[in-house]
């Protein structure tokens, strides 16, 4: 009788494994009905909100609960539909719900234009200079705060300066939070950003659930209720919500973030010291080094000479190691647009895997991940 092969999970930036469980006691009522069971659900609803709110820094009626990332990123952009001039500024990186929600904001007639990054997916003084001087009509600038591909952590508060000290109409500041949020130090307040996007499943929180911080009045597409501020109507999802704060309170608690970020530093600096001393294999870039600060500890992106990246993630999988290519929500795509920007070339790009740790990812799982590779390497 075969045993069953163990299972190494690698691909926390897709999804992290459940740490919070649902609040099972609660509130079944809908937070809108004016009887009993709806006000207990509206006061359990916003309690958590006030929790969030606590955890994170920031006033509780900025906070907007939403389906989660992708939902709360595309109300900020979808807004711009309502501004006249209302051009877009977005890096070159961004994640699908940003990238793709452009483009289809571009085929609705806004004016959507990248902001490039430097070879280490970032976005620099100088990127952000020439596209503010070349878009002086732009009223929205997405920077997200840490890559999903690479773990690039953008310098927010040099490049916020920057967009505040410009001359001309204000412009709103929109960043993605998600691979942020619980992975580094997060100030909201001090960052001076005007919304930000954040996803309770990247946080070991369920699926469905996520958080809109928007401290500016925007007006939404669409309608259909009034909740959420008018911001993001449908019946508010209150187990969720519960959840997202349990999630916060546990993931945001200075002491936990400080402990679980120098603990994930020192498992990928052994990693990233193992794969260069395997041969065959590149880091993404090329010149990140053992506990380079440009990166998050969390993620990191590496490619295998003469191996696709396909077919290192399937025989990976085999091996019972859960790895990526890339974001989940663009799988099915063989392009690599991050990596493009970043100037790095098609054959590196297309042999690119993504590999994400977690809070529990232990030093014995990536020396097993190093050992799978080397065997692999021997063989591919």
């Amino acid at each position: 009788m075969n045993t069953p092969r163990k299972r190494r999970y690698f691909d926390w930036a897709a999804t992290a494994l459940p740490d919070i469980p649902v609040p099972r006691d609660i509130p079944w009522g809908n937070p809108s009905s004016r009887h009993l069971e709806g006000r207990e659900a509206r006061g359990a609803l916003e309690d958590a909100r006030s929790r969030c709110a606590a955890a994170l820094g920031v006033k509780a009626e900025h906070l907007f609960f939403t389906s989660g990332g992708t939902e709360s990123n595309a109300l900020v952009l979808f807004s711009t539909l309502f501004r006249s001039p209302g051009d877009i500024l977005a890096s070159a990186v961004e994640h699908p719900s940003v990238s793709e929600n452009c483009r289809v904001l571009e085929r609705l007639g806004k004016r959507v234009s990248p902001i490039a990054v430097e070879g280490d997916g970032r976005v620099s003084p100088r990127t952000l200079e020439a596209a503010l001087r070349k878009n002086p009509g732009a009223r929205l600038a997405v920077i997200m705060g840490v890559n999903n591909e690479t773990g690039a952590v953008m310098d927010l508060p040099g490049l916020i300066s920057r967009i505040r000290n410009r001359e001309g109409s204000p412009v709103h500041v929109h960043c993605d939070m998600v691979q942020a949020a619980g992975k580094i130090p997060l100030d909201l307040t001090a960052l001076d950003v005007d919304s930000a996007s954040l996803s309770a499943h990247k946080l070991g929180g369920p699926r469905g659930i996520g958080l809109l911080y928007c401290r500016k009045d925007l007006e939404p597409l669409y309608s259909g209720g009034g909740q959420e501020g008018g911001k993001r109507p449908g019946t508010e999802n209150t187990a969720g919500a519960l959840a997202l704060a349990d999630c916060l309170e546990k993931r945001l608690d200075p002491d936990t973030l400080r402990g679980e970020y120098e603990a994930a530093s020192g498992r990928w600096k052994t990693l990233i010291h193992a794969l260069r001393n395997l041969g065959r294999c590149s880091l993404i870039p090329r010149d990140r080094g053992e506990g380079d600060p440009r990166f998050s500890p969390w993620i990191l992106q590496a490619a295998f000479e003469d191996i696709p990246g396909e077919v290192m993630v399937r025989v990976l999988d085999d091996a019972g190691f859960a790895v990526s290519t890339g974001s989940a929500c663009s799988s099915a795509s063989e392009k690599r647009p991050i990596l493009a920007a970043m100037g790095v070339d098609e054959q590196t790009a297309f042999r690119g895997i993504r590999i994400s740790q977690g809070w529990s990812t232990g030093i014995g799982d990536v020396a097993a991940l190093v050992n799978a590779i080397g065997e692999i390497l021997k063989t591919l």
